[in-house]
């Protein structure tokens, strides 16, 4: 009888840990295109503006630390109010993060994320959902006082540091 019931339960553990486990190719990355741009195109956005300069780096250091930063850029729009400001590029031990602001008469109008973590479908999966959180986020506070979003820590911090010198670089 113990056999039948020890047969039984490593079955049905068996069989729930195999339809529990999803993996990195079972889900795609969607979103807004104008939001994440993708940085195999070399973080070109959908308005046809270029990220500025990034750090050529696929992945930070393995041990958590960040890998530094590059410097941003910033390109002024003809229209003399309007700055689009492109902020260092933060290396995080998943890849780099980098994020573009546009500000018009001092207040942020719209956040491009030209570089972040894509190398497998785990990394675009959390982007998927975390990076549009975190542009609302910024768009709603206009400024970097923003919450990090729950499962997307490392995305987070290295939103939150290109942001941040996005912001000073803007003098905001």
């Amino acid at each position: 009888m113990k056999r039948i019931v020890l047969w039984f339960m490593s079955t049905l553990t068996v069989v729930t840990l195999l339809f529990g486990y999803h993996t990195s190719t079972s889900s795609q990355m969607s979103g807004n295109s104008s939001v994440l741009a993708s940085p195999a195109d070399g973080g070109a956005t959908s308005s046809g503006q270029s990220s500025g300069q990034s750090s050529g780096q696929s992945s930070g250091p393995s041990s958590g630390q960040s890998s530094g930063t590059t410097a941003g850029t910033t390109t002024g729009t003809p229209t003399g109010s309007t700055a689009t400001v492109t902020g260092d590029s933060t290396g995080t031990r998943w890849g780099p993060v980098q994020v573009q602001i546009t500000v018009t008469d001092g207040k942020i109008t719209d956040v491009n994320v030209v570089d972040y973590p894509s190398g497998n479908g785990r990394d675009r999966q959390i982007n998927a959902r975390a990076l549009p959180i975190l542009v609302q986020e910024t768009l709603d506070a206009q400024s970097a006082k923003i919450d990090m979003v729950s499962g997307a820590t490392v995305t987070s911090e290295g939103y939150l540091g290109s942001l941040q010198s996005a912001l000073d670089q803007a003098g905001l």
